[in-house]
Formats: structure tokens, sequence, C-alpha cells
């Protein structure tokens, strides 16, 4: 177990990891095929809002989950790896996640696994198609590999103004690690791993405030309290005007708004880091008990914008504070890469609470780390 955890606590703290995980895939499948049509149209379709996968057109079928749950795979990945690496006497390394996204461009650019050996997920077929990946996040990684070989040179950031939610999106596993990671290297580190791809500073500061609410809903905190502990650390960042004015305008119009479209489309439309955020905080606190995931799933998606992204980040809230039996069953059973995504939540849960077990003294060379290569 990890370091001062009870059993009972561990047990907790697993159900958060993978009610995170996979209700951002919920989140994110449910606003896939929305994305692109404007709120009133989908709301004319949907009046109860969209509370069932839908069918998003060929090669899309209901429950199909877009790059944001792709990606949010791979940091999960490369946080694991960056785990197994320690073996090596070297410090736990955030750009390991960098690596991380470099193998998934390869998803997004060959037709499937090439059977070079580079830990298990690269290798699952399904993975290998384009969900309407932001531009962006594939932009900043092909430069990155231009004049260096295959793998990109660690710790480099974007050269780019890019704000775009594709950073806040796929950074919730950093708020998942153990509360022995301190939760001012949360705030940075999952900044730093926004900045791979999108150099604008709210880029940044989106994710990391996310990251530290979920961390804190991880260690027990309220959603309020979560947002508020995120939001101390926040404004302690240069630049986060943008970031910090979003939260605190979705926390009031919780408080004071109704909770409908309307409401959700005066926060904007989520393409840019901080309106992502702010519209699932909004959608979380407007419906924040268990009985009500599907209620603020079906809010955060229902709007003109980037449903896929602001369903995938609420999902991620919910799922850390209410665990995975919170999680509505019509939807758990049938999202795309069910078995995938809870593979990945165990053995990260296994990683960081019994590595040693797994690697390290009982290695180097095992089956864990040809499963998750120390790099």
């Amino acid at each position: 177990m990890t370091q001062g955890m009870t059993r009972g606590a561990e047990e907790t703290w697993r159900a958060r990891v993978r009610g995170c995980l996979l209700g951002g895939a919920i989140g994110d499948a449910l606003g896939g095929p929305v994305e692109f049509e404007d709120g009133r149209s989908i709301v004319a379709k949907h009046p109860d809002r969209v509370r069932t996968f839908v069918d998003g057109g060929p090669g899309w079928p209901p429950g199909t989950i877009t790059d944001d749950t792709q990606m949010t795979l791979f940091t999960m990945e490369g946080l694991i790896r960056a785990s197994v690496r320690t073996d090596r006497g070297l410090g736990f390394t955030v750009a390991v996640v960098q690596h991380a996204y470099d193998r998934w461009l390869d998803t997004q650019n060959l037709p499937g696994p090439t059977g070079e050996p580079d830990g298990w997920l690269l290798g699952e077929q399904w993975l290998y198609a384009r969900r309407a990946p932001g531009n962006t996040c594939l932009t900043a990684l092909t430069e990155a590999r231009k004049g260096e070989p295959r793998i990109p040179q660690y710790g480099d950031q974007a050269v780019n103004d890019s704000k775009g939610c594709g950073g806040v999106m796929r950074v919730a596993p950093f708020g998942l690690l153990p509360d022995y990671f301190p939760a001012d290297w949360i705030f940075d580190s999952a900044a730093t791993a926004a900045g791979y791809t999108h150099g604008h500073p709210t880029g940044k500061l989106a994710s990391g405030a996310l990251a530290v609410i979920i961390r804190e809903l991880c260690a027990g905190a309220s959603l309020d309290e979560a947002i508020t502990r995120a939001t101390s650390l926040l404004v302690q960042h240069e630049g986060h005007e943008e970031t910090s004015t979003a939260l605190a305008l979705a926390r009031h119009l919780a408080a004071t708004a109704p909770a409908g479209p309307v409401t959700v489309e005066r926060l904007g439309g989520g393409w840019v880091a901080e309106e992502a955020l702010a519209i699932a905080v909004f959608a979380a606190l407007s419906y924040p008990e268990p009985e009500q995931f599907l209620d603020a799933l079906a809010l955060a998606v229902t709007h003109s914008g980037d449903s896929d992204s602001t369903g995938a980040i609420c999902g991620n809230i919910l799922g850390a504070l209410h665990g995975e039996t919170a999680l509505p069953a019509e939807l758990v059973f049938t999202v795309e890469g069910r078995p995938v995504i809870l593979q990945i939540a165990d053995d990260f849960a296994l990683e960081f609470t019994q590595g040693k077990r797994l690697h390290g003294d009982y290695g180097p060379y095992t089956a864990w780390t040809n499963r998750y290569p120390g790099g």
C-alpha cells in the first residue's frame, strides 16, 4: 500500500482512479457525436439533453471515445513508466509523459501496431483511429520530431501561443497520483505536460488547476473545497487571471443561475482551456450527488462547443469524487475500450502501491517492465 494509506483508504482511492478514468471516457463518448452542433439543434433533438450514447456517423458508433480519452490513457501510461524508470536511480521525470504523447502520435499516423516493442498500449489496434484530434496537438508533437531521433528531446515545451483545451482534457491522471506527491508538484507537472503541445500560460495553468482539483477529491475533499484549494495554488502563478476568473464565474453561476444549456454557454464554448474547465466545473457543481452523475454529464455536453472535452473533464472530476460505483451502468457497459481503460487504471494503482513487487529488486527485467518500459 502507499505511504500511510490504510487498506480501506487504498480501496477508496482505487475506486476513484477507476471512476475518474472511466467517467472521463463516458463523458467523452457522450459528447463526441454532438461536438460541432449548435446548442439549439442539440436540444431540439434531445429535449432531456444528451443522456445516451448516439451515433456519430460512419466509423463512429454509439459509445465511441475520442482523442481526449486516447491521450488521457497515454498520460497514465507515461506516469507508470516514469515510476518504473526510477529503478535506474533517476528521479520521477515528467518528460517521460512527452514520450507517451509521441507514441499517441504514432497511433494517429500509422494504420496499426508495427510490432516494435514499446510497451503494451501501443499494441492496441483500436487506438489507431483518428477521432477529430486537435491540430495543435498533432502539429506540436510533429514539430518536436523534426531533425531529431524518433524520440524527441525530453522536456521541450511547445513554441506556440495556443490555449486550446487539448492540454487540460488529458491531464487528469496527474491528480490521481498518491498524496505523497505534493499538490504544488502535481499542479506544476500537469501544467508542464500540457505545455508539451500548448504554449499559452492559460492552457498550462488550467491543466494544473484540474489536476489539483482531482488530487484534493481523491484525498476526501468536497468539490467546493477542492476548487478552493486548486484556486489558491493557481493564483500564485503569473498569468492566472483567465483561469481564475473562469472558475469564479462557474462557481457563481452554479450558485445563482439555472442548470441549463443557456447558462453553460455564458461560460463559453469550451474550445479553450479555461472555458472547458469552467463548463465541467459548473456542471459538476450543479449536480454534485452520486445519483446525479448522468445529469451532470448531460449538462456538460449539451451546448454549442467542445462537448467531448467538457464531458470528459466533468466525468474525470465526478469519477474522482464519487468513485466507479456512481457511474451510469447503461453507459459503462457500452463505452468503447472499457477493458483497456480499466486495465490501465488498475495497473496504475498497482504501480503506485506495490511497484517494488513488480520490478526493481525483482528485476530489472520482468514481465512488468516489458509491459511498461522505463522511458
